[in-house]
């Protein structure tokens, strides 16, 4: 039977179920701000009466909580009113009280600096537009968003594909993303890996916007042509100090011909069931995408029998700081060396646990085989 599973990081899911319903207060906050506004108020006033009554029971920190509570959902000029008046409250109870609450002093000082802490927070989500935990909702969607163009497609009984996605430090972002599509007959699977400059959070939003044009691209365009037009839309963004790296493969489900180019990125392996050895394709031809003008992309030529397998991935894998690059590519071979013994189910996310760069880099890779 097809084996298609795209994995991810093997961390417990986000439950977004709750995030998701409190973003839409979004809406209804922004047109209505001086309701909050006059309730976060209404809260500072309450807490004002509750120490004043209680001085040995109510602690200060309660103007913590109203702080903190107001700076997830005011804008920045708004919250700077609520904060004017907790803090004027603040002052004058602790005058009032004098000896009947202590520590007043220092009270303030920790009050005040989570307040600069959360009208620096309010100010960076009003740069995006976002009210509340919107902005969260927002990039959870993203992650999800990125992470559903990787999955492949189905495939006929006799093919199997997984991807493996690792993010550095178990991010939620990742530079490395994947692409796959089947053509409308069924007889062509193109799969793209691409490694943006950077990792991690930084480069997030661009592996985002760049998986979105490049999947719009495979399936589209000729074989020959994808990596022309993934370089040429890379130049159009202009990005400062933004480049990717590429390996893109065109499948013939049935004859199991295939074709594999590269824009700067490495080599893919292949196993080959006759000899029972892994070999590296020679691949490394083409230059970085969104670089340079009217770049050519060679691309080469091969086979996928019975019993073979595809590997692409990407530098992660194979590269560490304290080793040669050539060590790293050994030490990849090896590892799949023993982990087909049982199969080519599961490799992918073998070899992204293993890879040489450990946990410190981004690390993505795509098995395809034949039974």
């Amino acid at each position: 039977m097809a084996h298609n599973e795209s994995f991810v990081s093997r961390r417990p899911r986000y439950a977004a179920g709750p995030v998701r319903r409190l973003q839409l207060l979004g809406p209804w906050l922004s047109r209505a701000p001086w309701v909050l506004v006059t309730a976060f108020l209404g809260l500072s006033i309450a807490a004002t009466v509750a120490i004043a009554i209680w001085p040995d029971r109510v602690p200060w920190g309660i103007y913590g909580f109203i702080v903190v509570l107001s700076g997830l959902f005011l804008e920045p000029r708004l919250l700077l009113v609520v904060y004017i008046g907790l803090f004027l409250a603040m002052a004058i109870l602790g005058a009032y009280l004098g000896e009947l609450k202590p520590t007043t002093t220092g009270a303030q000082i920790v009050t005040v600096a989570t307040m600069m802490l959360m009208l620096w927070l309010s100010h960076a989500r009003a740069q995006v537009g976002v009210v509340g935990v919107s902005g969260e909702s927002m990039l959870v969607d993203m992650r999800d968003r990125l992470r559903a163009q990787g999955e492949l497609p189905p495939l006929p009984a006799s093919w199997g594909a997984e991807v493996a996605l690792e993010s550095a430090y178990g991010d939620g972002f990742a530079g490395d993303f994947v692409v796959a599509s089947r053509s409308t007959d069924g007889v062509t699977l193109e799969v793209a890996l691409v490694d943006v400059s950077g990792k991690g959070r930084e480069a997030g939003t661009r592996s985002l916007l760049l998986s979105g044009a490049l999947g719009g691209l495979l399936g589209e365009m000729s074989e020959g042509g994808f990596l022309q037009s993934a370089n040429n839309h890379l130049l159009r963004l202009r990005w400062n100090e933004g480049f990717a790296t590429a390996v893109h493969v065109a499948v013939n489900l049935e004859t199991g011909d295939f074709t594999i180019g590269y824009a700067g990125h490495p080599a893919a392996a292949q196993f080959a069931a006759g000899s029972g050895r892994w070999r590296m394709l020679s691949g490394g031809r083409g230059p970085l995408l969104g670089v340079i003008e009217q770049a050519d992309y060679p691309r080469e030529s091969g086979t996928i029998r019975r019993g073979d397998a595809l590997v692409l991935y990407s530098d992660g894998v194979i590269e560490a700081r304290d080793k040669a690059l050539v060590d790293g590519i050994d030490r990849m071979l090896g590892r799949a060396e023993s982990f087909i013994r049982t199969g080519f189910e599961g490799l992918a996310q073998r070899l992204c646990d293993q890879a040489a760069a450990g946990l410190g880099d981004d690390r993505a890779v795509v098995t395809i085989w034949r039974s």
